[in-house]
């Protein structure tokens, strides 16, 4: 059995506050965009791995999101070991929810090959107990998120006009190959005071440059200038709008052309597709 876990993007990304559990309030919108991985379960005889495909970057079996669904399917239904081959394509540590998106669709996928007909409500749910963003890979439709990413607004958002460009330096300039989020929160001062997402993201996608902003972006970019270099030159492309997607440190630019040219050297991880 075969899905395919999409990754996404944030649209602005409010840090409101900090929260006595350690976490933060945020507001953000989160879209699917056509950028995916290919994650498939079978039947094994002995205990549940992962065998991935695709990416260097290393994760043992036990601390795989993707194991942790399995486990908390294990769990809660006593569901059997499997053997699961997860083919990369979405960067790790860039913002676009790769991991979160595998847990979310190994949920659905055990759900379906174990036939335990669990509605979509508690799959979110237990989505949400993996990560804060997880919930919102169950059905991949564009959300308003709050709380810490888990508390979820479905809303109409049409971007199927765009082309959209995400680009991520393959190595940054302190050598790591993304942003730890943890980091990305210390850099940010929270503030509550200010127009929320919700009516930010109503406005002409023309008028959302320095509008629709994400909180992250400048203090990141400060830290590795190679994030302000990657959407000047999406803005310098034509982008209509680019930002850094959630702590990133991927970027992306939507493109109001289908024909979009990017001068990035093969140190950079760049896809280009059209919005659906």
């Amino acid at each position: 059995m075969l899905c395919f876990p999409k990754a996404k993007i944030n649209l602005g990304l409010q840090v409101l506050r900090k929260r006595a559990d350690g976490y933060h309030d945020i507001e953000t919108v989160m879209v699917p965009v056509p950028l995916h991985d290919a994650l498939e379960v079978t039947d094994t005889a002995s205990r549940t791995d992962i065998r991935t495909f695709g990416t260097d970057f290393y994760i043992p079996v036990e601390q795989n999101l993707v194991y942790k669904a399995w486990k908390l399917m294990a769990d809660r239904h006593g569901i059997k070991p499997v053997l699961f081959h997860l083919a990369k394509r979405i960067p790790s540590g860039a913002g676009l929810g790769g991991g979160s998106s595998n847990a979310a669709v190994a949920l659905v996928l055990l759900n379906n090959f174990f036939r335990l007909e669990l509605p979509i409500d508690v799959l979110k749910t237990y989505a949400a107990e993996l990560g804060s963003d997880c919930a919102f890979f169950i059905d991949s439709k564009p959300a308003l998120a709050q709380g810490r990413g888990e508390v979820l607004k479905s809303i109409e958002l049409d971007l199927s006009a765009y082309t959209i460009a995400i680009v991520k330096s393959l190595k940054m300039s302190d050598g790591q190959t993304g942003v730890s989020t943890p980091v990305a929160y210390s850099l940010v001062k929270p503030d509550a005071e200010r127009i929320p997402e919700s009516e930010i993201i109503s406005l002409p996608v023309s008028e959302w440059r320095n509008k629709l902003i994400n909180d992250f972006e400048k203090p990141i970019s400060e830290k590795y200038p190679e994030i302000s270099e990657i959407i000047s030159k999406l803005y310098a492309a034509g982008a209509v709008y680019a930002a850094m997607s959630g702590s990133g440190s991927a970027c992306f630019g939507l493109f109001e052309t289908k024909n979009t040219a990017l001068n990035f050297s093969r140190d950079f991880f760049v896809h280009i597709a059209k919005m659906q």
